[in-house]
């Protein structure tokens, strides 16, 4: 437990932070005062109203204030954010939140960015970085006009040298103008292509060929006496040659030089470098070919055509499917008429030829006769599938570019080979590694690179890499001291848990080192190994010690029981919640008797079965997985059992499952095109029927996804008002209820219930619509009812209430029950996705697996669904867990905590650390098992919990 700190009053005169009658959400006029500048921790079970008081009373009420204090100006472009619902707010500093929603989805935000990291190294590679030729390897020189006439008179020295300036490179044109400049100019000689010619009246180039021409500035013999005269004609050459100047001796041997980085081997030269010219963001340091992704998105053969046994009329072409009396199938026959084949032709017979035309298209026009106009026929040319598949992904509609999505497959650009920069940007190196090289490395092994780099670069570069290195170092220290080692500059934003994300933030916010401000977070543990609690923890006191008050929505006993005083929100879920039914520091809080004060001073515990399963006797075995860190991994997964996979934060296991099991059994099962990491082989696949994955991603990205229409049974319940007496003398069907086609829906907002408002220099916000006031329907759909509820006042409901309303509709009722047995009963039917956390999300997709019939041969696939549990919510989920392996199935889950670690039957721990430390099964068995292995740090804390 934390040592109780010196009570001090901060500069601001309050001592606590006051909130007197908030109301927001299911909050009941709570009343309460905590410290300021302490680590405070918010806790209660799912859907008590934790998150109602921290971010919807309090961070809401701050970012207003903010707000107010703008000029009436500035407030003109924003509008008014609304009030919370609470009567005063005392002692509030500035407030910064720090969600688990708020990841970019745009894959050019990675690690490196958001932490400025990759920035301060991009300033660090243009100013201290050394050039090299990707010609020749060489280092590339820069020299003043003077080092140049030095190395002239002293290497060439009585030799006859012809002086040019380099006009034209590599260009087509007939350059007619140019050659009359160059004349007024008072040149009379000029090089084009190698070859000296005098100017003439009219003179040009073949416009539509490729040529290099030189100015002849000068022919010199050098010597120390005409030191002046040579002097001048370089300087002449300089200027015409824009800095770039080139000497040729008798033999026609050319030599280069340039005041910027040139190779003078080759002649290649390179623009002076600019932080921007190492961004994979900007069109001057970006790879050509992949646009700065390090990947391109092809529509290959392979893709299209998967079954090469199959013939064109029986759907070998997945994008045009089995054979149809269409256009596009006359004219496939008509261009395989000429190779003598038909539709019916496998496409393994068919040359390669003929198949490249169909893919690819060719100029020869097609003949199909003409249906409206018999004895006639068009000819037209043939543009290939892949060919007209590329256009309608720039040009077709949304829709159609989602479908186009199947059929395309993702690979390393093969330009810079997943580095993302141009050639020119990634031969600039420190210490023989250019910045893409830093950027794979792993968090751990970048602080080590940069350590003691001072000593392995030059005087030069050390005096200009100073106070660069100094931020550097500082914002990774920050990142090791939060448990990100793991992780590479060039991991994108997107690919990262809730909780990851969000402490990347945090790293981020300590490294402001702002003082005096109020901080929210939602739940920054998840995602987080034991062995990494205190390095979290320890960040947040950091943050707190700077004179910050540090607000943690949280669920970690450890977290808790370290922090300065807990606040415990209850006593239920929803409307039974709303309440502060304890709070103070640690030491009184755990002699208080509420739910989480009792699984915190041990009275209450979550239970475990001592007598594990032996399951079927059958495996799932996959051999020598090596993807990412995996060291030739073997993974065997006893079936009937609950197994889970545990290791420290990066040890492999997404990479395992998610990257290496779940494609593998995808592929087998649904046809999926998403390629599996290595592996060498899979046993046991007959053993399952089906693989399910339930994972944390969004259920929708807008706000008319809502748990209702994911689950399926907003369709029943549509059903149900359409058979209403009032609906069926109405004449409404089925679609009259539905909120996303025009009929029945407000037609103001489209049916979301919400209209976007988009704020300049702000994220965007979602407000009530005016005129149906959030009900989504206009009046006369909503004039139908089912037991006094019109269809809005059921998407209104919380599950709870929906589970009672609906118990004599058993239909409606199997897939509402689902929601509440997972521990969902606060959330209302039609709650918008884009409102619910990871964990509600990924229970919803539980829930909706839950609801259909298993076949008790089904492997289910889940990614810590404890994220944003307490501690009796957990038991719930286990006790949903438990009875699907009763029933035969598998559940195979990645997880961190230790109540459903234990209650596994079988573990597989990875580790023994996190990127390229980890990647190996350094434990596995029964949880008592693996708690006595000493070179497993989830035995360790294991041990504790077995008890």
């Amino acid at each position: 437990m934390s040592k109780p700190q010196k009570k001090h009053i901060d500069l601001s005169g309050h001592e606590n932070i006051e909130i007197i009658g908030a109301r927001e959400h299911n909050l009941k006029n709570v009343s309460l005062s905590f410290p300021r500048n302490r680590l405070v921790v918010i806790t209660g079970i799912s859907g008590s109203g934790k998150s109602s008081l921290a971010f919807d009373t309090i961070y809401a009420e701050g970012q207003r204030r903010y707000m107010e204090s703008f000029s009436a100006y500035a407030r003109s472009f924003i509008g008014n954010l609304e009030r919370p619902d609470v009567d005063k707010i005392n002692g509030l500093s500035p407030v910064i939140s720090i969600e688990q929603k708020t990841t970019s989805r745009n894959p050019r935000s990675t690690v490196g960015t958001v932490t400025e990291i990759y920035d301060f190294m991009r300033l660090l590679y243009a100013r201290a970085g050394e050039a090299f030729s990707y010609l020749s390897g060489d280092k590339m020189v820069r020299q003043s006009e003077d080092q140049i006439l030095d190395t002239i008179i002293t290497s060439f020295a009585g030799k006859k040298l012809t002086v040019l300036a380099p006009v034209v490179k590599g260009r087509k044109g007939h350059y007619r103008e140019l050659f009359v400049q160059i004349r007024k100019q008072g040149y009379i000689k000029v090089r084009v292509d190698g070859e000296v010619l005098d100017i003439t009246s009219k003179m040009q180039v073949d416009r539509f060929k490729i040529h290099d021409i030189e100015i002849v500035v000068d022919r010199i013999v050098p010597n120390e006496k005409d030191r002046h005269r040579i002097g001048q004609s370089i300087t002449a050459a300089m200027k015409e040659g824009k800095g770039v100047i080139m000497v040729m001796e008798e033999n026609a041997r050319v030599h280069h030089f340039s005041k910027f980085l040139m190779d003078p081997k080759t002649g290649l030269s390179y623009d002076e470098p600019a932080p921007n010219n190492f961004s994979f963001n900007s069109p001057y340091g970006a790879c050509p070919t992949c646009t700065g992704l390090g990947i391109i998105e092809e529509i290959t053969e392979e893709s299209i055509i998967p079954d090469k046994k199959l013939s064109i009329s029986r759907g070998a072409i997945l994008p045009l499917g089995e054979y149809r009396d269409i256009w596009i199938f006359k004219k496939i026959e008509a261009i395989l008429k000429r190779y003598k084949l038909t539709l019916s032709t496998p496409i393994k017979d068919i040359p390669k030829d003929a198949l490249k035309v169909l893919l690819y298209g060719d100029d020869e026009p097609v003949a199909v006769a003409s249906v409206k106009y018999p004895g006639t026929e068009w000819n037209t040319k043939f543009e290939g599938i892949i060919t007209f598949l590329k256009k309608m992904i720039d040009e077709g509609t949304e829709n159609t570019r989602k479908w186009i999505e199947d059929f395309t497959t993702t690979r390393i650009c093969p330009e810079c080979e997943g580095a993302r920069l141009k050639k020119e940007s990634l031969h600039f190196k420190i210490d023989n590694k250019n910045i893409a090289e830093l950027a794979m490395l792993n968090i751990n092994d970048l602080q080590k690179w940069f350590n003691g780099l001072e000593k392995r670069i030059s005087e030069k570069q050390r005096v200009i890499a100073t106070e660069v290195l100094k931020e550097i170092r500082k914002r990774i220290g920050f990142l090791l001291d939060v448990g990100l080692d793991y992780l590479h500059l060039n991991r994108p934003l997107r690919t990262l848990s809730g909780g990851e994300a969000q402490r990347i933030r945090l790293a981020t916010q300590i490294g402001t080192q702002l003082v005096g401000v109020l901080y929210i977070l939602d739940e920054p543990s998840i995602g987080l190994h034991a062995r990494d609690n205190a390095k979290l923890i320890k960040a947040l006191k950091d943050l707190r010690d700077l004179g910050n008050s540090v607000i943690v929505v949280e669920h970690d006993k450890e977290m808790m029981l370290e922090s300065d005083y807990i606040i415990d929100i209850g006593p239920g879920a929803g409307r039974h919640g709303g309440t502060v039914v304890a709070e103070g520091d640690p030491q009184t809080f755990i002699k208080n008797n509420s739910t989480t004060a009792k699984y915190l001073n041990g009275k209450l515990a979550i239970a475990y079965l001592k007598e594990r399963r032996k399951g079927s006797g059958e495996k799932i075995r996959l051999i020598g997985a090596t993807g990412n860190n995996l060291k030739d991994v073997d993974l065997e997964i006893p079936l009937g059992t609950l197994t889970c996979i545990t290791g420290v934060s990066g040890s492999g296991k997404s990479t395992l499952v998610h990257d290496t099991l779940f494609p593998i059994l995808n592929q087998h099962f649904f046809n999926s095109r998403t390629e599996p990491l290595p592996y060498k082989k899979i046993e046991g696949l007959k053993l399952i029927d089906k693989v399910i994955e339930v994972d944390q991603s969004p259920i929708g990205r807008t706000p008319r996804s809502n748990p209702a229409t994911y689950t399926g049974v907003f369709t029943d319940i549509r059903d149900l008002f359409a058979q209403m007496p009032e609906a069926k003398i109405r004449g409404y069907k089925t679609g009259r209820f539905s909120f996303n086609v025009k009929g029945g829906r407000c037609e103001t907002c489209e049916g979301a219930g919400l209209r976007l408002i988009e704020m300049e220099f702000l994220p965007d916000v979602h407000v009530p619509c005016e005129t149906c006031k959030g009900k989504r329907y206009n009046r006369e759909t909503l004039e139908v009812r089912f037991k006094g509820k019109s269809i809005s006042d059921v998407l209104d409901m919380t599950v709870e209430e929906a589970v009672t309303f609906f118990e004599n509709q058993p239909k409606i009722l199997r897939k509402i029950q689902t929601l509440s047995e997972v521990g969902l009963g606060y959330i209302s039917l039609g709650q918008h996705a884009t409102t619910l956390s990871g964990g509600e999300a990924q229970r919803v997709k539980l829930a909706t697996e839950l609801s259909k019939r298993d076949t008790g041969k089904t492997l289910y696939i889940l990614d810590e669904p404890t994220t944003g549990l307490h501690f009796q919510d957990i038991s719930h989920l286990l006790d949903v867990l438990q009875k699907l392996v009763n029933k035969g199935n598998t559940v195979l889950v990645i997880e961190h905590n230790m109540d459903v670690i234990k209650s596994a039957d079988h573990i597989v721990d990875l580790g023994p650390e996190g990127g390229a430390g980890g990647g190996r099964i350094i434990a596995k068995g029964t949880p008592e098992q693996v708690s006595k292995n000493p070179a497993s740090f989830t035995g360790r804390f294991l041990k504790p919990e077995l008890v």
